[in-house]
């Protein structure tokens, strides 16, 4: 077991914690928050140990998990990988994209592994359909949240958007080519609604949406490719894969046939593959753990979250424009 610890007890930071507490890969040996007042409650309600100082813990643990506001993200990675500790980091990596670059520098000089929480690539429907999206070339997302105070502090394009981001980074082998995005400010001082489509070199194009002011939570991404229609619903944990192919010659009664004006037939017909539950963040956790253990590449490496926050800050700067 890797003895881990947390640097950050806010609202996510408890719930690692918890999972970390549950875990057999880890030895969870405490936490260190800079809230005196929180920390003490924290410690006392859940009975973990509570550490004075950043330095005493990373002393006492092989593996930290970075749960602080994302100003402070580089700082503490910096701190960590010297120490020669594995780093685990919440989304988005870190503030900046230099800092994310000095971030995977450190890693590889001091020979540490690291992961960035991109969640949703661990959310069970997209788990499920991940090998079946072979080389999309229209992409639709929507991420809608009800309005939380919580996370104005940065623009919905960091807050929601980068999910989606990392989501199709991870399946599009192609390079970004080209991006227009606008985004417009309602209730705080950074957009809250936000719109981005994304063209990629090998013809592939992605339309994005985000906002944090809507009547109802949305998190769904369509995927269209040759001869297949892929829907993972992110919230509901749910998919849908519709497929095509050549028509038979004689179709069965219920056979749904699709019929061209060059009068090309294909039938149409669904491979909905069995969604496994689980706990994403857990999942995320232990996997990372699995990476260090096995000395394999982390699912969602540091170079996987520099590029998605590289792509986040190109469509702020499309706002800016």
């Amino acid at each position: 077991m890797l003895k881990v610890g947390v640097l950050g007890a806010g609202h996510l930071g408890k719930i690692h914690l918890r999972l970390l507490q549950q875990s057999e890969k880890y030895e969870l040996v405490g936490f260190y928050d800079p809230n005196q007042e929180n920390a003490e409650k924290v410690a006392k309600e859940f009975g973990y140990t509570k550490f004075d100082t950043i330095a005493k813990l990373i002393h006492a643990v092989d593996v930290v998990d970075i749960v602080t506001p994302t100003l402070s993200h580089y700082k503490c990675a910096k701190v960590a990988i010297k120490s020669g500790k594995h780093v685990f980091l919440e989304k988005p990596i870190s503030n900046t994209v230099e800092e994310a670059e000095e971030i995977i520098a450190l890693a590889k000089e001091f020979n540490v592994k690291g992961q960035v929480g991109h969640v949703e690539r661990f959310n069970p429907a997209f788990k499920a359909t991940k090998e079946m999206i072979e080389n999309p070339m229209f992409i639709e997302t929507h991420r809608l949240a009800e309005f939380n105070p919580r996370g104005t502090d940065v623009p919905v394009v960091l807050d929601l958007m980068i999910h989606d981001i990392d989501a199709i980074l991870s399946v599009v082998k192609s390079k970004v080519k080209n991006i227009n995005a606008s985004g417009v400010s309602v209730i705080s001082d950074t957009p809250d609604i936000a719109n981005a489509r994304i063209e990629f070199e090998n013809g592939c194009v992605a339309n994005l949406t985000s906002s944090r002011i809507s009547l109802k939570n949305m998190r769904k991404s369509r995927f269209f490719q040759k001869d297949a229609y892929i829907s993972v619903d992110f919230l509901e944990k749910k998919c849908e894969v519709v497929k095509m192919k050549d028509a038979p010659e004689v179709p069965g009664d219920f056979d749904m046939i699709l019929q061209n004006a060059e009068g090309v037939k294909k039938q149409i017909y669904f491979d909905n593959p069995d969604v496994e539950g689980n706990n994403a963040i857990l999942d995320e956790l232990e996997t990372f753990a699995d990476a260090i253990n096995n000395n394999t590449t982390p699912i969602v490496t540091l170079e996987d979250g520099t590029e998605a926050l590289r792509v986040a800050y190109q469509i702020i700067d499309c706002f800016k424009k």
